[in-house]
């Protein structure tokens, strides 16, 4: 059973949904308890990093996760999962994250949008929609997956990890950030997965495979 984290804080039934049409068996726990005898963990997550932050923390999750990931369990963060992943999150103040991944989360700026740009085209704050993903390392998670590969975003804030070995895939946005990373047996991506339609569903495919 891959068990995703309920965060309270994402659609978790649609990222469920999207495992249950790869014939994957994915259940949304709310006791951290199930983390030690699932097959693979998802932590999704939308809005604001502090709530989600505390939302693991109250429910117990926080040291479940972190045994799992050291036990060398698969493990897939997806969207705001991905930025608890790291040291700290400036949105909406300074807040610390689980350490796992040394960097930070910022912001997209009007500036940092506009430096790279020359065609006097002012690019949206929050990045969302449709954007292509460059494949900077081939993770087992984009097996059949073309590099310029397009999945779906919604966010305004982007990670910064301080050591590049960990970057899977970036995406451009006004600069180049990272739109996914892969350590050992780690996997988090800044898109959607399971709003990705048919490549989105082989990379749920592919995690599952690994569990």
């Amino acid at each position: 059973m891959i068990a995703i984290v309920d965060s309270g804080i994402a659609n978790l039934r649609s990222v469920q949904k999207g495992f249950e049409r790869v014939d994957a068996d994915a259940k949304v726990v709310d006791d951290p308890r199930t983390l030690r005898d699932a097959a693979g963990i998802v932590l999704p997550g939308v809005g604001a990093f502090a709530d989600g932050i505390s939302k693991l923390q109250d429910g117990g999750f926080v040291e479940p996760l972190l045994r799992a990931i050291e036990a060398g369990k698969p493990v897939l963060g997806i969207c705001l999962g991905l930025h608890f992943l790291f040291s700290e999150s400036e949105e909406f103040g300074h807040h610390a994250g689980l350490n796992i991944i040394k960097g930070r989360v910022v912001r997209f700026t009007d500036a940092s949008l506009s430096e790279n740009r020359h065609d006097g085209f002012r690019l949206k704050i929050p990045h969302m929609g449709w954007n292509r993903i460059r494949i900077d390392r081939p993770a087992p998670i984009f097996k059949g997956i073309p590099d310029g590969a397009f999945f779906y975003f919604v966010h305004s804030y982007y990670v910064q990890p301080e050591d590049d070995s960990v970057i899977a895939a970036t995406t451009e946005h006004g600069l180049r950030f990272t739109s996914a990373l892969w350590r050992d047996n780690l996997f988090a991506c800044q898109f959607h997965p399971e709003k990705s339609q048919a490549l989105g569903l082989q990379l749920l495919k592919n995690f599952a495979s690994l569990t």
